[in-house]
């Protein structure tokens, strides 16, 4: 087998760089018309050239190789010259199978391809709703102000969710300087992507184009929407604070909220909606529903896929989590034992619900799982363990080969991620968009118990998954192209298609 000529390096990458900085206006133009591209699951929207150059080798999950910018590269153009409509199109997932196809002897080019694999959606311009649907946010913590920057930054062509409003407690002078500034830096997240400036004789934030009241109020029911033009609203109560129907319901009192939204485990008859697992259960008819909690959302998607192949007898998660504002910077009283131990500094036993919310969102496997939680001195990311005992006997290959392809071509793309990487460690998955991502190098399988480690984001993966929450409910729903893939490796499709 021939080396490769180490001198060819270097002009390969100038080339692909090329590519991909030829890729991003086009990428833009789409997504002004609604238009969402993705490599295997990665947007390629609002990135840079470097950004989508790693995207792209992200695909050597697929096999060991990256998909190149050269074979993704024409179907984006090609895209570009045809009427495509509301939509999301993977670009990624295109090229594979334009290469399968000739791989097997088909004489097609890039346009040809493309222009059959969209016709579904050529000259389809059907917004993603009739009108935008206004949200609003109550509260403005860790998860409001991630919440704050997805929405800014999916605003699109502005006829889809459109953040209106937050809500804040009654500050002091410069409050809204102090509450900008917040949103603008974050120590974990990095700086905001965009411009914010802020409007003092208005009292709100102008974010990328988006201006946003902020309103000061104590009473829930008391703040009247509609006198800022916000109507018919989704309010996303992020404060924790009220869990049950009583205490959420105050919101709907309000002008101008027709439905509320939790970012905690709701209490009583509340659904609780983990996106892409039970979101079939949303309907037009709620009006509160809860989003879980961050470790529900990552572990829940992990057990489905794992008890639809092997099922489930019965099992033990550890969550390891990174501290939250909940806990105290130094030792000092708190109600709930051990977290009024300085959370820096110890590693702290807790209790998890995660357990129980199992039970209500995968019924059948109520009462198979415990659980428990450790805090650990670390910001963000946490990792959840799962020792599972299974129906049938399996072997790590198996394990590991059935995570990644449900990682890259189901319909929990976008909330298991996988990585085979043996180096990689917490901070590497801050910013992870998915609700876990599977550590393929750590997982244990002997006889019919198996061993997982998943990490998360626990504040902006759980942000995302609550986004997607909201985009279902409000009835955004884009068709997707391709929409049935199957899984191949494609470095033998590259050598057949060149031979």
């Amino acid at each position: 087998m021939a080396l490769p000529n180490l001198e060819d390096y270097f002009p390969d990458w100038k080339e692909r760089e090329a590519l991909a900085e030829a890729m991003i206006p086009i990428i833009g133009r789409l997504y002004r018309k609604n238009v969402v591209v993705y490599c295997y699951g990665r947007a390629l929207h609002n990135q840079s050239v470097t950004d989508i150059m790693k995207a792209h080798r992200f695909v050597r999950q697929v096999a060991q190789n990256e998909l190149s910018e050269f074979e993704s590269y024409p179907i984006l153009e090609a895209m570009s010259q045809l009427d495509i409509g509301t939509s999301h199109v993977d670009v990624g997932k295109l090229a594979v199978r334009m290469m399968e196809r000739i791989a097997q002897g088909e004489s097609i080019t890039p346009s040809e391809y493309t222009r059959e694999a969209c016709a579904g959606v050529i000259g389809r311009h059907v917004k993603p709703l009739v009108r935008p649907r206004h949200v609003v946010l109550y509260g403005f913590g860790r998860i409001g102000r991630l919440l704050a920057r997805l929405l800014i930054e999916k605003t699109g062509g502005g006829d889809q969710l459109v953040l209106r409003a937050i809500v804040l407690r009654p500050g002091r002078p410069g409050d809204l300087t102090k509450r900008a500034a917040l949103l603008r830096r974050d120590s974990v997240h990095g700086s905001f992507r965009g411009t914010i400036r802020v409007d003092e004789r208005n009292q709100c934030l102008i974010a990328n184009g988006n201006v946003i009241r902020m309103i000061y109020a104590d009473d829930r029911a008391a703040v009247d929407y509609s006198s800022y033009g916000i109507d018919d609203a989704i309010l996303i109560d992020n404060t924790g604070r009220w869990r049950d129907e009583a205490g959420l319901g105050e919101h709907l009192k309000a002008a101008g909220i027709s439905r509320v939204m939790v970012t905690a485990p709701g209490k009583g008859n509340i659904k609780n909606i983990v996106s892409g697992v039970n979101s079939h259960l949303v309907r037009d008819s709620d009006r509160i529903l809860s989003c879980g909690s961050c470790t529900t959302n990552a572990i829940v998607p992990v057990l489905k896929a794992v008890n639809d192949k092997w099922g489930i007898v019965n099992g033990h998660m550890e969550t390891v989590h990174a501290y939250t504002p909940d806990q105290n910077l130094h030792d000092n009283y708190h109600a709930s034992d051990r977290r009024g131990r300085s959370a820096p500094l110890n590693m702290v036993i807790t209790e998890t619900g995660a357990t129980k919310a199992v039970a209500k969102l995968l019924p059948e496997l109520g009462g198979r799982l415990t659980g428990n939680a450790i805090r650990v001195p670390t910001p963000d990311v946490s990792l959840v363990i799962l020792n599972l005992r299974l129906e049938h006997s399996v072997d790590h290959d198996e394990v590991n080969a059935y995570l990644r392809d449900i990682a890259l071509n189901s319909s929990l793309q976008r909330q298991i991620d996988y990585t085979s990487s043996r180096e990689r460690v917490s901070s590497d998955f801050i910013g992870n968009r998915h609700a876990c991502s599977i550590d393929g190098g750590a997982t244990i399988a002997e006889g019919n118990r198996i061993v997982l480690y998943a990490w998360y984001d626990n504040e902006f993966g759980y942000a995302c998954q609550v986004v997607r929450v909201a985009q279902k409910w409000a009835g955004i729903k884009y068709p997707l192209v391709p929409d049935d893939v199957v899984p191949t490796g494609f470095e033998e499709l590259r050598s057949a298609a060149a031979g």
